[in-house]
């Protein structure tokens, strides 16, 4: 039993309740209404509220006109949904249509138009959507610690395909699976959604908890770019198919890069390692051989697709000082960061 469903429950409950003590008729249309207002995240909540009123306004309009104009007919449903439905989808309220169709279909049976009638079906749908909205708005589950374990199953996941990264350049006769492959890029997905997900219940959170929200959103973004990078970086590494003196000091690079990975900060060391190691190259001896030219070269298109990586992380991780140098938003993220990562023994 999720806790969607107990929360359904719980508004529903309330809705059906609320319809007996006022006398609406028929109070079980509360509780339908309920259910079909109770989301995931808070802002969706509200959204979903303000969507299925809006929507119910506007079909009680155009139906109680239609029904006063062309008489209470089964065939004036049928010109109402030709007229209504479209209209509704048109203005963005096409997630309230289910709403406006429950709440026509009351006045439908009633056969009159009248003002108590109006005022039944309005205190409906506040009982009902209310409800759901009360609900939406007191409790939603926190993603926090799943955030965490995403981010630690991510990056353990780049850690371990640096390493092998570095074992081919040193061994190219090594056969790995690449499995970690898959598994960053589930964790990265589902880290996407949550993140989203909890970026939406904060809907009034601010300062702390605000950046932490947009903080878990740049992150997987963040390793979703990267892990793209490293999907070209595995293209340029299968045309090393020997082993060369500037494959064993690419791989050292490539093993350095699975520590600083599990870094909240840009370190900055393989990107100074990477200047110097490419003007060692310019010192070296020329390719001897058409297939060392190539090796070279698919190395050379390594050592590019990974300062492309270097650069993703420095436009998004904060810098390697402390939080008393860094400016306003930057110091904010640093103490979310650090808030973030207590209890997790993986952190430097």
């Amino acid at each position: 039993m999720g806790i969607r469903v107990i929360k359904t429950a719980v508004a529903a409950l309330g809705a059906l309740y609320t319809a007996s003590y006022l006398g609406l008729n028929p109070a079980l249309s509360a509780g339908l209404l309920a259910i079909l207002g109770v989301e995931v995240t808070r802002q969706r909540g509200l959204k979903s509220a303000f969507v299925r009123l809006a929507a119910s306004a506007v079909g009680l309009f155009f139906a109680s006109f239609l029904f006063l104009t062309l008489g209470f007919h089964l065939w004036t449903i049928s010109f109402f949904i030709l007229l209504a439905f479209p209209i509704l989808s048109r203005a963005g309220l096409k997630d309230g249509i289910a709403t406006s169709a429950v709440i026509v279909f009351h006045v439908y049976a009633r056969e009159e138009v009248t003002v108590p009638l109006m005022v039944n079906e309005l205190l409906l749908l506040l009982a009902g959507l209310g409800w759901a909205t009360v609900i939406n708005l007191v409790y939603m589950p926190k993603d926090d610690d799943k955030l965490r374990e995403l981010r630690h199953d991510a990056e353990e996941s780049f850690a371990v395909i640096f390493r092998s990264m570095a074992r081919t350049l040193r061994t190219p006769s090594y056969v790995w699976d690449g499995k970690e492959l898959l598994e960053a890029g589930r964790a990265i997905e589902e880290g996407i959604r949550r993140a989203e997900r909890n970026r939406e219940n904060r809907i009034w959170a601010q300062g702390r908890s605000g950046e932490e929200g947009r903080y878990w959103t740049r992150y997987f973004a963040m390793r979703q770019q990267q892990l793209e990078t490293i999907g070209q970086m595995l293209s340029h590494l299968s045309f090393v198919y020997a082993s060369l003196p500037q494959g064993e000091l690419a791989a050292e690079l490539f093993e350095l890069l699975s520590g600083d990975v599990k870094s909240a900060v840009y370190e900055g060391g393989v990107e100074e390692r990477i200047r110097l190691l490419e003007g060692r190259f310019k010192t070296m001896a020329l390719p001897a051989t058409r297939e060392e030219f190539e090796m070279r070269a698919a190395l050379f298109l390594l050592l590019q697709e990974l300062k492309r990586y270097l650069n993703i992380a420095k436009r998004l991780k904060r810098r390697k000082s402390s939080p008393e140098e860094l400016p306003g938003e930057a110091r904010a993220t640093a103490a979310v960061s650090a808030a973030s990562e207590e209890g997790t023994d993986s952190r430097k």
